[in-house]
């Protein structure tokens, strides 16, 4: 049950108790104002000091290594240990911070550093530790997962829900007994409802209703329904190892979140290709079979669209004819013009992702190269690199470390085959 509050002070300011804010949340009585989203509503009544120092509630994965030192090391080499360090999160974060409302500003961290949902009052704190380049709190690490009790999936987007106590919750049964916490395994770890809360839309849910599909029909999909797949089937992968150092070697989950980085991506997708050449004109018809069971790739604006390249080499291998078709989900903001910024988007203009376990067939015509005996015909599939205007693009260049050679601006391959057809 949701309340919808129209008649607000002119301060827009909704503060609970403590107690009343934990039982509006148990029971789905979030207040909300008029046009602001469950996060801001949320935010605005996180009136109450937590108990911990954030420190001490949300430890750095660091102190975690001691004990769980590969799974530590698998972290480490994620996307989701960068979650706060990329340079081009810190640029998109200080143009979000420039264009925002107050009440908003802290958005971001929805996904890239949950327990802000706890520490909103240190919103200040978490951007400035993002800013010096060299953050001292973790964005997504093991007690911004693994202290989390349950989901809200009654907010947009669903919400996690912490619990701060000496619990720390995973999947595992019979966890070994030791001084540095309690263990409770919870069939929420190894359910796909865990992931939604930073993979199921756009941080600007105020539009959520144009932007829910974000994942795709996911709950529908073969590997979902048929097969009992979760999201952790294919990004935690089962393995064989210690998940706490000296303990006896067991079935694990790997925590290096392969993904768009990692050897999950080759299994993503099935390419097949045909060439016929027909006198003067030449056809490539190429056949994509996903094989995930979400929208390929997920819809965020700046990072998110795989390009499909085609390349003909004619006579002495020189190129003879070159196209590209991406799978994107391109969006406008408010004055209808492209926007490659999450925050801007307020509507769809183009969508050419891939559905789930969708097959599609692209059909490529060209002239037939008239000086070779023969002509090689490859056919590549692959994230492509960061895109949006020169000025985006020229201040993450200047923010990374090593320039154009950050990875934001590497095409990340999943497929490429080659053809040599007789002419």
């Amino acid at each position: 049950m949701r309340q919808r509050l129209s008649n607000l002070p002119q301060n827009k300011t909704l503060v609970l108790s403590a107690s009343l804010l934990s039982a509006a949340l148990t029971m789905g009585l979030i207040l909300v104002e008029e046009g602001m989203n469950s996060f801001e509503a949320l935010a605005a009544t996180k009136t109450t000091t937590p108990p911990k120092p954030l420190h001490k509630a949300f430890p750095h994965s660091s102190k975690c290594k001691r004990c769980h030192l590969r799974v530590y090391e698998e972290w480490e080499v994620s996307a989701q240990s960068r979650s706060i360090q990329s340079a081009a999160f810190r640029v998109t974060l200080d143009r979000f911070i420039k264009a925002a409302p107050q009440n908003q500003q802290t958005m971001c961290f929805q996904c890239h550093a949950p327990h802000i949902l706890e520490y909103g009052h240190m919103a200040n704190h978490f951007i400035d530790e993002i800013k010096s380049r060299d953050p001292q709190i973790d964005g997504v690490g093991c007690t911004q997962c693994h202290l989390i009790s349950g989901v809200d999936s009654r907010m947009t987007p669903p919400h996690p829900q912490f619990s701060l106590g000496k619990t720390v919750f995973g999947g595992y049964k019979n966890a070994g007994e030791n001084l540095a916490h309690q263990s409770q395994d919870l069939k929420l770890y190894k359910s796909s409802q865990y992931c939604v809360t930073c993979h199921d839309s756009l941080p600007n849910a105020r539009n959520s209703n144009q932007f829910s599909d974000w994942l795709g029909n996911w709950k529908k999909t073969k590997a979902e329904k048929g097969e009992k797949k979760s999201c952790q089937s294919c990004h935690m992968p089962q393995a064989f190892g210690q998940s706490a150092n000296g303990e006896r070697a067991r079935n694990i989950a790997n925590h290096s979140f392969p993904g768009r980085f990692g050897k999950v991506r080759a299994k993503a997708v099935e390419l097949e290709f045909t060439t016929k050449v027909d006198g003067e004109k030449s056809t490539v018809e190429v056949t994509i079979q996903s094989l995930v069971p979400h929208n390929l790739p997920l819809p965020h604006p700046a990072w998110s669209r795989l390009v499909l390249d085609l390349t003909i080499l004619g006579k002495n291998l020189k190129k003879f004819y070159g196209e590209q078709r991406f799978y994107e989900r391109v969006y406008a903001d408010k004055n209808g013009s492209e926007t490659v910024l999450d925050f801007e988007a307020v509507k769809i203009l183009k969508d050419t992702l891939l559905a789930p376990e969708e097959k599609r067939i692209e059909t490529f015509t060209f002239d037939t190269p008239s000086d070779a005996p023969s002509m090689d015909v490859t056919v590549s599939l692959g994230y492509a690199p960061v895109h949006g205007p020169d000025d985006l693009l020229k201040a993450i260049e200047d923010e990374a470390t090593l320039g154009k050679k950050d990875q934001a601006f590497r095409k990340v391959q999943i497929i490429k085959k080659k053809q040599n057809v007789t002419l």
